[in-house]
């Protein structure tokens, strides 16, 4: 695996053939200006140089395969930079979903038992771990604003300033406070929506219904959406696509002038 990066120090350029594989998987990725291009293929050969991929269950982690992790990892900080990923090394990839034993204590001191389904997984401090068939299928799932990379990657964005809670680190109190209030207001009228649709047979939203489990959930969930399908995030969620855009930057596509 990357016999192209052990050939030079640093972060080499990626090989042509590698990266126009990128792009016809995903389109969402290939719609950026040549601007973004150049950078988002600069700062993927950055992450790569940096990070170690580990492969579960008799994947082979090929070329191919870290490059396809690496392009969407950097597309949330293209405009922010590399080192918000600077606490972690180790990036595991599953061949699919992986069924996790969970053990809860209640309030009563009772110990629960129970397993859940993992699509990917971020640990503060720590690596994150990936299924191959979501990362590798990303392109057909744009649609529907999933995404599982960006989703735990955003995981890592938030958690840098402790635990995750729906909101990256910032600058300032007034300026967190603005952000949360934005977040909490979209959150709960998604959650009413996810609600009903479970409940009492609504129409289901159009974003993964997991969002609704908590705000941190909901940011995840969202970030995946605005960098997939932005046109469709912007009209179901016109004030978070302008506050993701005063934060990540607002891309340009193919055919936009730079602003």
């Amino acid at each position: 695996m990357f016999d192209w990066l052990k050939k030079r120090r640093g972060a080499p350029a990626i090989p042509d053939g590698l990266w126009q594989g990128v792009l016809a998987r995903y389109p969402f990725i290939a719609a950026r200006s040549p601007d973004e291009l150049a950078r988002l293929r600069d700062l993927a050969s950055r992450f790569l140089a940096g990070k170690e991929f580990h492969g579960a269950n008799g994947l082979e982690i090929t070329d191919a395969v870290a490059l396809s992790i690496a392009a969407q990892a950097v597309l949330p900080v293209l405009n922010l930079g590399l080192h918000w990923y600077d606490d972690f090394v180790g990036i595991v990839v599953h061949p699919d979903e992986v069924v996790a034993r969970r053990t809860l204590t209640d309030e009563d001191g009772v110990v629960h038992h129970y397993d859940e389904v993992l699509a990917g997984e971020a640990m503060e401090g720590g690596p994150v771990m990936l299924n191959w068939r979501d990362v590798d299928t990303a392109g057909e799932t744009a649609d529907a604003g999933y995404n599982v990379v960006i989703h735990e990657f955003i995981h890592k964005i938030d958690m840098r300033d402790g635990q995750p809670d729906g909101c990256p680190p910032l600058p300032s109190r007034e300026m967190r406070q603005a952000w949360l209030a934005a977040m909490q207001s979209e959150y709960t009228g998604f959650r009413e929506k996810a609600i009903i649709a479970e409940r009492f047979g609504g129409e289901p939203p159009w974003l993964d219904p997991y969002g609704a489990s908590a705000i941190d959930e909901f940011f995840a969930v969202a970030c995946e959406a605005y960098f997939v399908n932005r046109e469709r995030f912007g009209r179901d969620f016109a004030p978070l696509l302008s506050l993701f855009d005063g934060f990540f930057g607002a891309p340009t596509v193919s055919g936009e002038a730079a602003s």
